[in-house]
């Protein structure tokens, strides 16, 4: 079952809002690995764990948004991510720069937003919900409990359905679900939302260190038992 507080939006509080995203788009069935982006077809789907170097060069979303440190932080998880020590990957990621704030609940006048998809190393522990929960579980208490004082920031978790199509076998042995951890950043100006972005990048790096870790140090290789 998700833990994830569900509520519509974020809004400001005394820590970093962690819940339960809805996002219309979650519904529509996704593939691991993808080809093109059927919302832009000049989006492509690179296997980072295969060229990590085209982490940095590949990603046009992040490409004038360079001169910000929240950009370097941004690499340097999906470095990680895709890296020898972890045990989750990336499916895919994107970044809206720095526009007017569309919350009322905020006072602040800019944000900036971003998506990151990730998965089980192990392709196979995708395919059950049991491990999916725990994944989103996890990432969010972890999220939640990392920089309590943070107010200017918020994460959405939500779950999507994938079907992983170099699994073996017919096609329901291939269907499973992936985490979107969508993230939002506000601030009076841009540098403010940028730096905003770079502390909740951080944040989740963090947090998913500590659940790969976790996955690590159970037997099975996958998530630990409830």
């Amino acid at each position: 079952m998700l833990h994830v507080p569900k509520v519509e939006h974020a809004t400001r509080g005394t820590m970093m809002q962690v819940y339960e995203h809805n996002d219309p788009d979650s519904l529509r069935p996704r593939t691991h690995p993808w080809t093109d982006s059927e919302s832009n077809p000049a989006h492509k789907y690179y296997d980072f764990r295969a060229r990590p170097e085209l982490i940095r060069t590949s990603i046009e979303d992040l490409q004038e948004w360079g001169a910000y440190p929240a950009t370097e932080t941004f690499y340097r998880l999906l470095e990680w991510l895709n890296g020898p020590e972890s045990a989750l990957e990336s499916n895919d990621c994107a970044f809206s720069g720095a526009t007017a704030n569309t919350s009322s609940a905020l006072s602040k006048r800019l944000q900036c937003s971003g998506r990151l998809m990730i998965l089980y190393r192990n392709l196979t522990s995708n395919t059950s919900p049991e491990q999916i929960h725990w994944l989103t579980n996890g990432a969010a208490h972890a999220m939640s409990a990392v920089d309590p004082a943070f107010e200017w920031g918020a994460v959405g978790a939500t779950i999507t359905p994938v079907r992983f199509s170099t699994l073996p076998g017919p096609p329901e042995r291939q269907r499973g679900q992936q985490l979107m951890l969508s993230f939002w950043a506000w601030g009076e100006d841009e540098r403010e939302v940028m730096t905003n972005l770079d502390r909740i990048l951080h944040n989740l790096t963090v947090a998913l260190r500590q659940v790969s870790d976790e996955i690590h140090r159970s037997s099975s290789g996958t998530a630990p038992d409830n």
